[in-house]
């Protein structure tokens, strides 16, 4: 079976009479996403079960098993460390395209923040010690120790086009992946069940913190906690940090799906051409102003709601606020992306249509989490035309529901075409390369000529650069758009993930559908709808970048 590669002006065809291991390439794919669907399915399973209060799996269960694989992904990451990647002619090829440096900035900051987390969870864990199983101190503690390996790991080696142990690497890589969803999984599961408890007046975790001999540890006639202050200050601290625990694993999802893709790609040598732009704001006034504005009104909202969040209920005015500032700021947004890709169409870069990896995952990852919110908005919708939409809270809300449907639909528009964009400091080369495929290079033409060619070229494009970056104006309105944007998302990614969730609290939608139909409607679209969010930042930063 021969070797399908991924094309690219920087690729080289395929050479020819590729070794029987590398042959098998859809073959070690297989292999790969089968062992790890199959892990990730028993995971789900016994996850979900320890959600239930009548099935007979507790957290341990699902402590052991995540325990279990962060070991062994931790013990295959330190094999490809120090084996795989040192083997000689290992690395042969780096994707510029994999982990940029946005990427790998949040890679860091929210593995700090998760390192943080398991602080927390292992002081609030220990303070139960003599009355709880030695796997929940003892998994955060792991975890820790994984997120300081595959930190380390995604940050030296998100670039790799490994050549050694194909398929090895294939497994732990996927293998690794279906770790970091499972993660997330029981993340986003522990989070859901502590809602429902709040939600419903009872404020323990029931199943997630308890061994089975009771379902609530913290009652009266159980484990008691020897100091209530630190123990509550414990659970709040690591609860508060979850939304930084599941955007870590999901980077991490996404750097080990393109390192998947990535293993035994050839890429071909080119000329150099200038370095990725560094992120500067370059003049742009109106939109970090208009953001700024966006996110200190989002900030207050988010407070006063909080606030409000902690009493026995949310007063109707702090509903209508929420959803004021929301149909206030959604419009401005949509017209923002509108704007934007009408400035695309009139722009004077080509469209790059080559395959990349990375590329086509941020396209499909930013329109499979949108249908998160957007499935939310579709089921409000339909509750309020068929209860009463008169009132002005419904209305709000409808409103509301109508605007967030077409501001995500507008703003992937916008990212996708900026993404297919050809970026500002590739074009030149880009250009010269196609001259130099098409004309023959003359018989006289020695080595030193090429590298002097190079370096000529490098100095147009880093010219072109600083004209183009001067004198165009649909680049600024580019920029400005895309700083707007940027700030307006992290405020919209910031009031859902720290437990601003009006969709709960409203009572509208879960008296039309019922409490558990519409609390699994939420619970399943809110994490979508923080990691679209986050994601959507990751590829204005590309967008912006690429202006």
């Amino acid at each position: 079976m021969s070797e399908e590669l991924v094309q690219s002006t920087k690729e080289s065809p395929q050479p020819p009479g590729p070794s029987p291991r590398e042959g098998w390439k859809k073959g070690g794919r297989m292999l790969s996403v089968l062992l790890s669907v199959n892990v990730l399915l028993l995971a789900c399973t016994l996850i979900s079960s320890g959600a239930f209060n009548k099935v007979a799996v507790y957290d341990t269960d699902v402590f052991a098993l995540l325990t279990a694989m962060m070991l062994l992904t931790t013990s295959w990451i330190l094999f490809y460390l120090f084996r795989t990647s040192r083997r000689p002619d290992a690395v042969p090829y780096l994707d510029s395209h994999a982990g940029p440096i946005w990427l790998q900035g949040g890679l860091i900051l929210f593995g700090v923040c998760t390192l943080v987390m398991d602080v927390f969870k292992t002081g609030y864990y220990s303070s139960f010690f003599e009355c709880q199983s030695a796997i929940k101190i003892l998994h955060p503690i792991i975890q820790a120790v994984f997120v300081i390996v595959q930190t380390y790991f995604l940050w030296v080696s998100a670039k790799d086009c490994i050549h050694a142990h194909l398929d090895l690497t294939r497994c732990g890589l996927m293998f690794t992946l279906t770790t970091n969803l499972s993660i997330w999984m029981a993340a986003v599961v522990d989070e859901s069940v502590h809602q429902a408890h709040s939600y419903s007046g009872n404020s323990s975790h029931a199943r997630l913190t308890s061994d089975g001999e009771s379902p609530d540890p913290l009652g009266p006639t159980s484990c008691l906690c020897l100091n209530t202050t630190i123990c509550e200050v414990f659970q709040k601290g690591y609860l508060m940090l979850y939304p930084f625990s599941t955007e870590y694993s999901l980077i991490c999802c996404a750097i080990l799906y393109v390192m998947w893709k990535n293993v035994g790609r050839h890429l071909s040598p080119h000329l150099p051409g200038p370095h990725r732009p560094n992120f500067h704001l370059h003049g742009a006034i109106f939109g970090p102003l208009l953001g700024f504005l966006a996110l200190v009104a989002g900030v207050c909202i988010f407070v006063l709601f909080q606030i409000q969040a902690s009493g026995p209920s949310i007063g109707h005015q702090y509903f209508t606020l929420y959803y004021a500032f929301y149909v206030t700021v959604l419009p401005v947004m949509t017209l923002a992306c509108l704007m934007g890709t009408i400035m695309h169409g009139l722009e004077e870069r080509e469209m790059d249509t080559v395959k990349n990896p990375t590329r086509s995952l941020d396209v499909v990852l930013l329109m499979g989490a949108a249908l998160g919110q957007i499935g939310i908005s579709y089921f409000s919708i339909v509750a309020i035309v068929a209860t009463d939409p008169q009132k002005q809270l419904n209305r709000l809300i409808l409103a509301y529901s109508i605007l967030i449907i077409i501001q995500h639909i507008a703003q992937n528009l916008f990212i996708i075409e900026g993404l297919h964009r050809q970026p500002l400091w590739e074009g030149p080369i880009q250009s010269h390369h196609e001259s130099l495929e098409k004309e023959e290079c003359p018989a006289g033409l020695r080595r030193g000529s090429v590298l002097e060619l190079g370096q000529g070229l490098r100095r147009v494009s880093l010219a072109y650069i600083h004209s183009y970056s001067h004198l165009n104006w649909k680049r600024r309105v580019l920029k400005e758009i895309s700083i707007f944007l940027i700030i307006c998302n992290i405020t919209m990614w910031m009031m859902p993930a720290f437990g601003t969730h009006p969709e709960f609290e409203n009572g509208l939608e879960k008296s039309f559908y019922g409490y558990r139909t519409w609390f699994t409607i939420v619970n399943f679209g809110l994490p979508l709808g923080v990691f679209y969010r986050m994601h959507s930042v990751g590829g204005l930063v590309e967008v912006y970048l690429g202006a």
